[in-house]
């Protein structure tokens, strides 16, 4: 059989109100479109359930004996779906996100305190990896999603971007390309070159950068931790680039940070399991995190030229 829950509901309608007219204007149907849904159920059962006439109607027998059966089954449905809505748009529970250090650094503490002040019932646990533990944490379900930055090749990941922001050049503040107000790409070729390792997500974005400008730099050290690589250009080991986000801030006063030219830009992204829906909560922290990504460009991470 080919019954519909509107049929049904229909039907309950007019047992309920004994005239097809009123029980239309119940549920905001025409006459004609209640008339025809109770002839469809009819047709399906092969069963007469309501005897008309030009001036009356009424159940038969076995319409009787359906509406008393479906009315508290009906009930007992529309009470699940109830159920089952407030369940939906609960926010309560525990939310985990995997983002890298400098993402952790610069951008959720902001995401983290708004997701508070937002939804006190959820708690969002941060996961502070590199971007290679962050994938492979969404991918086995440990975190329910990750702020990555662009991975190049993620297909069995629905990926979100929340914010482009380009790549600098940072050097000591006595390196000649300081006094330029900006430095071309191809000004650092055969320059020293103090690296993070490709454990970040930017390394692999940067390395295709430099191949686009067709620049050959003179990679000497390559580092796990921002401190080490500031560290090492402090010393005159080399210069860097780095995403706008990792600038060096006003305490690294020997450092100098310049846009490099033509501007390139990284993307970051939320990303999650293809093909797999988030819980009511992680959805509301991920609408969160990428409203904070977009609409504060200019304080996350307190970015600033130095030097």
């Amino acid at each position: 059989m080919n019954i519909t829950l509107r049929q049904l509901r229909v039907f309950i309608a007019v047992a309920r109100q004994r005239s097809f007219s009123r029980a239309g204007d119940a549920i905001g149907l025409s006459q004609p479109a209640v008339s025809h849904a109770i002839r469809e159920l009819e047709s399906e059962l092969r069963l007469k359930l309501i005897d008309r006439t030009t001036r009356d109607m009424a159940l038969t027998e076995a319409g009787a004996a359906l509406a008393v059966a479906l009315a508290r089954q009906l009930e007992e449905l529309d009470a699940t779906l109830v159920e089952a809505r407030s369940q939906g748009e609960q926010r309560h529970g525990k939310v985990r996100v995997a983002s890298s250090p400098t993402l952790s650094a610069h951008l959720m503490p902001a995401c983290i305190e708004e997701s508070r002040r937002r939804y006190p019932q959820v708690t969002l646990i941060l996961r502070d990896q590199v971007q290679n533990l962050v994938l492979a944490g969404i991918r086995n379900g440990e975190v329910d999603f990750g702020v990555i930055v662009d991975p190049l090749d993620a297909d069995d990941l629905y990926c979100e971007p929340i914010r482009h922001e380009p790549f600098y050049l940072v050097c000591r503040d006595d390196h000649p390309l300081a006094a330029q107000p900006c430095v071309a790409w191809t000004a650092l070729e055969q320059q020293r070159l103090v690296m993070l390792d490709y454990a970040s997500g930017s390394r692999p974005l940067i390395d295709r950068a430099l191949q686009q400008q067709h620049v050959r730099g003179d990679v000497v050290q390559e580092l796990g931790h921002l401190t080490t690589v500031y560290r090492m250009i402090e010393a005159g080991i080399g210069i860097s680039v780095v995403p706008e986000m990792a600038l060096p801030s006003a305490d690294n006063a020997r450092l100098a940070s310049r846009p490099l030219t033509p501007p390139i830009e990284r993307t970051i992204m939320l990303a999650r399991r293809r093909h797999r829906s988030l819980s009511p909560q992680a959805t509301a922290i991920w609408s969160v995190i990428g409203e904070l990504a977009c609409g504060r460009r200019d304080t996350i991470g307190g970015c600033r030229l130095s030097g």
